[in-house]
């Protein structure tokens, strides 16, 4: 029998090797936030005016994350004029738009975000688009549309849910993955009913459908003691291989639970961060893994927790002030976490040991800005943007923190940016709430 190390490895190489450039969701094709590589003609500096291969205007904002597949970038937006929730697939190498669907009636719940946050997600052949009004529509990459799906069953309520809902789909061996943690009673927010206002119990669930149709193959009640806010988290499911077992991560409602991928069925549940049950505490960054270990990020300047694949048991917490993260997702890249602390008046990214939690580096990124958006790293270098447009790029050496090129891409009207970076086929994509670039020779 091979040792589980290789067999790990030898999915890794196999999934990044079938993706090539591509860039197939918003934390890439291992969930990690690691773009496939080498992508050696990546721009060392760049700007809104320099090295730029396209820039191509949209029809309304998105904090979702571009996703790239051949000669395809797809994105989302909310079209404030029309009310309208748009599908949109662009030409890779020269910006153009293909086509512009608008698939679904919203635009905000509030003034934080908007519908089309959730990112487009693809396996090459069919594109997921889903939105905050519970719609999930799969397309082809002609823009036909293959079939729909209502999670809130043609509701004119919204989910039980502060804000507004904006977890990401994910696509894994032919199914799509979807988690909904939201209160488990109705209420109102800015006016707005908030789940069925004639159900006493609301329940929070892991489901899976088939990609090919769309068919629920199965969903499951995800339990939770915690209360009001804390039972919602914009988190997305995390797949994991764990030896020769493929599972699905699922990180809020106060723990971080392990679950079969075949029935959904619970394996180990962690928790918690929050014995106190305090009521604000949603949770927003995804899990990541690596190395054994699993990554998840407490809110409010709370502790990151490092917690052991196999066993379900914690490894190690974070103890300094600087490792915390209370949005951004965390990024495993080459052996290590990147953790990106974006809320703290001084905004820090940190190099870590996954096993041990030790830290070796950390680095002030600067800015007085807050940074929501979750790192991507490509050919030893990591890129994110804060919410005033500056872009970072920052060595993803072990050795020591180092800025390799900061620049602006905000405005006066072009703030509360989150969209991730994206490295793919040789070109950074990045998008602003009106705009996508392409960075790069094309």
């Amino acid at each position: 029998m091979k040792p589980r190390s290789l067999i790990f490895s030898a999915i890794l190489f196999t999934s990044l090797s079938a993706s090539g450039g591509n860039f197939p969701g918003h934390r890439g094709a291992q969930f990690n936030g690691t773009a496939s590589e080498p992508q050696p003609t990546l721009p060392d500096t760049f700007s809104p005016t320099e090295n730029v291969a396209w820039k191509t205007d949209l029809p309304g904002p998105s904090s979702a994350t571009p996703c790239v597949w051949g000669d395809h970038v797809f994105v989302t937006a909310a079209v404030k004029e029309t009310k309208k929730l748009h599908a949109i697939a662009l030409q890779r190498t020269t910006g153009k738009i293909l086509w512009s669907k608008p698939l679904a009636d919203g635009f905000a719940l509030d003034d934080k975000s908007n519908m089309a946050s959730p990112s487009p997600t693809t396996d090459g052949k069919t594109v997921l688009f889903f939105f905050g009004s519970g719609d999930l529509f799969a397309l082809d990459f002609q823009g036909q549309q293959k079939w729909h799906v209502d999670l809130l069953e043609g509701s004119k309520n919204y989910f039980s849910f502060l804000w507004t809902f904006s977890s990401s789909p994910t696509i894994d061996d032919g199914k799509i993955y979807l988690q909904v943690l939201q209160r488990d009673v109705p209420f109102k927010q800015f006016g707005l009913q908030r789940g069925d206002p004639d159900t006493k119990d609301i329940p929070s669930y892991v489901a899976a459908l088939d990609l090919a149709t769309g068919e629920e193959l199965y969903r499951v009640t995800r339990p939770s003691d915690a209360v009001a806010e804390s039972r919602e988290a914009f988190t997305s499911p995390t797949p994991v291989t764990i030896g020769e077992r493929r599972s699905i991560l699922i990180a809020g409602g106060d723990d971080l639970t392990l679950h079969n991928e075949s029935d959904g069925q619970e394996i180990w549940r962690w928790g918690t961060w929050n014995p106190n049950r305090i009521g604000h505490w949603r949770l927003v960054p995804s899990p990541v893994t690596g190395d054994g270990i699993a990554l998840v990020c407490a809110p409010k300047k709370a502790p990151i927790y490092a917690v052991d694949l196999e066993t379900g048991k914690l490894a190690w917490k974070s103890e300094e002030a600087e490792i915390s993260s209370d949005v951004c997702t965390p990024l495993f890249y080459k052996g290590h976490f990147y953790i990106l602390n974006g809320e703290r008046k001084q905004k820090h990214l940190s190099c870590v040991e996954p096993k041990t939690g030790k830290i070796l580096w950390t680095g002030d990124l600067e800015t007085r800005a807050k940074i929501e958006c979750s790192p991507i790293a490509c050919d030893d270098k990591i890129y994110f943007t804060d919410h005033n447009g500056t872009i970072f790029v920052i060595s993803a050496s072990t050795e020591k923190y180092e800025l390799l090129h900061r620049t602006e891409f905000g405005s006066k009207k072009v703030k509360k940016l989150r969209a991730g970076i994206v490295p793919a086929h040789g070109n950074l994509f990045v998008r602003t709430h009106d705009a996508l670039f392409c960075l790069g020779k094309n």
